[in-house]
C-alpha cells in the first residue's frame, strides 16, 4: 500500500482522479481516498498546509491504512540555481529548518528526544523516483528538502537554510512527514 500526501488539492487531486475502485474515509478530519493507482494499491490525502497537519495526516495514514511507504508530493521553493519553475526536487533527506533548541546547546534543526536532524529518504524509493523523472525528461536535483511553518521568500532566510542544512528546496510539510514516518519505521 503506497501512501501519498500533498498539502493542497492542486497537489493531489489529479492523482485521486486516477484511482480506480475509489473509496473515501475520513480520519482525524482528513479525507483519505483509497483505491488502485496504475494497478498499485494506494491511499492519497490532502493534509493541509504546515507541519502539524502533515504529521497528523502521516500518523493517521500509517496507523489506519498500514501503508508500506509514504510519498510527499507538492510545490516547493528552490534553494539552488539548478532548479527553476516546473523542475523537480527529490529528497535524499528532510529536515525541519525551524526546529531550534540551540539555546540548550543542541544543533539547529535537531529534534530532541530522538536526537536527529535529518530524516533520510528510503534509497530504493529515491532511485525509483529518479528513474521515473529521467524517463519523463524532467530536470531534477536530489538533495535535502527543508520544511518549516513559515513561507520562505527572502534571500537572508534562504541563505541561512542552505548554510545550515545544504538544502536544495524548501516547503512546509516534508520534515514532519519524514519525522512521523521515521518514528513508525515506515519508508
Amino acid at each position: 500500500m503506497i501512501g501519498i500526501i500533498g498539502a493542497m488539492d492542486v497537489e493531489v487531486e489529479h492523482l485521486k482522479n486516477e484511482l480506480t475502485d475509489r473509496e473515501t474515509v475520513t480520519v482525524s478530519g482528513i479525507e483519505f481516498a483509497r483505491g488502485f493507482l496504475f494497478g498499485k494499491e494506494a491511499v492519497i490525502a490532502k493534509c493541509g498546509i504546515g507541519k502539524v497537519f502533515a504529521a497528523i495526516c502521516a500518523e493517521a495514514m500509517i496507523l489506519h491504512f498500514n501503508v508500506d511507504c509514504i510519498i510527499n508530493t507538492g510545490v516547493a521553493g528552490t534553494l539552488t540555481n539548478k532548479l527553476t519553475v516546473g523542475d523537480t526536487a527529490i529528497s535524499s533527506a528532510v529536515v525541519q529548518h525551524d526546529m531550534d533548541t540551540s539555546a540548550l546547546g543542541d544543533p539547529v534543526g535537531m529534534v530532541s528526544g530522538i536526537d536527529k536532524i535529518y530524516f533520510d529518504a528510503d534509497p530504493e524509493l529515491v532511485l525509483k523516483a529518479e528513474k521515473a523523472i529521467k524517463l519523463a525528461g524532467i530536470n531534477y536535483v536530489c538533495g535535502v528538502i527543508a520544511s518549516g511553518d513559515r513561507f520562505i521568500g527572502d534571500s537572508e532566510s534562504k541563505k541561512r537554510i542552505v548554510e545550515n542544512f545544504n538544502a536544495v528546496a524548501c516547503e512546509m510539510e516534508g520534515g514532519a512527514i519524514g519525522h512521523a514516518a521515521y518514528i513508525n519505521d515506515v519508508p
